[in-house]
């Protein structure tokens, strides 16, 4: 299947922390959307393999999404040899995406940093005539979701009339992140707790608030973006 965006994370829930809403926004609007998970979340603490794989698969339901996938590219350790390279590039060669959405330069989990690195040598490799045996293609554009570390946005997407799809998302993945009224008892991490939660949605008020809207989701480009319209730039649209 042809997509025209693809979202890539380190780990099952890290795109749909990030970028849940606007996946879902550009969903809704006849999109087609595919999760790439470059490992299966093996080296968490919380969860198995298999638990992870069946919450992925429910929150991109959730979210609209068409395609979802996983390489394995070493959850804890997040290899970037020419190896994983190649599996990453043939996944973009095969789907042809038009558009990236992947981890920042820099995290506070190494794997992110990682990841990074992985999705700009696959994007731009992808596209070599000389590297790998199908038909090159190259991505139009990459742009980064905000994880852990903030990060000066290049742009904000107003997810407010999708964030309650989002939230759903995250709920499915009950042995990662804190659901209210649930008790497992699995050791405690940052992310599954309650303070955790509420940064997701305060961070996302937050940069709503920059563009007047409820709920905002940063995103980071490395180059400038072209406009073709300064005016439908205007705070709420072109007057």
């Amino acid at each position: 299947m042809k997509l025209d965006v693809l979202a890539i994370g380190s780990h099952p829930d890290d795109v749909e922390l990030g970028c849940g809403g606007t996946l879902a926004l550009l969903a809704q609007r006849g999109l087609k959307v595919g999760i790439l998970h470059l490992t299966r979340g093996e080296a968490g603490t919380r969860g198995t393999v298999e638990e992870r794989r069946t919450e992925a698969q429910a929150a991109a339901t959730s979210l609209g999404v068409a395609e979802i996938e996983f390489l394995d590219c070493g959850d804890g350790a997040l290899r970037t040899g020419p190896e994983e390279e190649d599996a990453l590039i043939g996944v973009l060669r095969r789907f042809r995406p038009d558009l990236i959405l992947g981890p920042t330069p820099s995290d506070r989990h190494p794997d992110h940093g990682r990841a990074h690195r992985l999705v700009a040598a696959a994007s731009y490799y992808a596209g070599l005539k000389g590297r790998g045996e199908s038909a090159p293609y190259r991505p139009a554009a990459v742009f980064s979701y905000m994880q852990h570390d903030p990060f000066e946005p290049s742009f904000i997407v107003d997810v407010s009339a999708t964030w309650e799809v989002k939230m759903e998302a995250l709920a499915a993945y009950a042995s990662q992140l804190h659901q209210p009224g649930s008790r497992r008892d699995e050791p405690p991490t940052k992310v599954a707790s309650p303070e955790f939660r509420a940064a997701v949605v305060g961070r996302a008020q937050h940069y709503g608030l920059l563009v007047g809207a409820a709920y905002g989701e940063p995103f980071w480009s490395r180059l400038p973006l072209a406009v073709a319209d300064p005016w439908a730039l205007l705070p709420g649209g072109p007057r």
